[in-house]
């Protein structure tokens, strides 16, 4: 490759995440009706908190560009979701 070549940026091509990777899962888990709880998207990536929370603003909210609506319930659990 020549020195001042650059390489095509990976982005989001409008079709979403690779088909059964956790990114899909995520989504999938988002777009439920009443979202997701935090402890279940612990629970279905087996990431760290500080990760989840990291995905959610990184690559759902920067980079795929959908914004993540979180709400407090009635016992203090988050739920998130993204607006369709």
């Amino acid at each position: 490759m020549p020195t001042g070549a650059k390489r095509a940026k990976r982005g989001n091509d409008g079709k979403g995440a690779r088909e059964g990777s956790k990114t899909a899962k995520v989504l999938d888990l988002l777009k439920r009706p009443g979202g997701v709880t935090a402890a279940e998207l612990l629970k279905a990536t087996g990431w760290q908190p500080h990760s989840v929370r990291g995905f959610l603003s990184g690559t759902i909210g920067k980079k795929m560009g959908l914004r993540v609506i979180f709400a407090k319930g009635e016992e203090g659990e988050r739920t998130y979701s993204v607006e369709a």
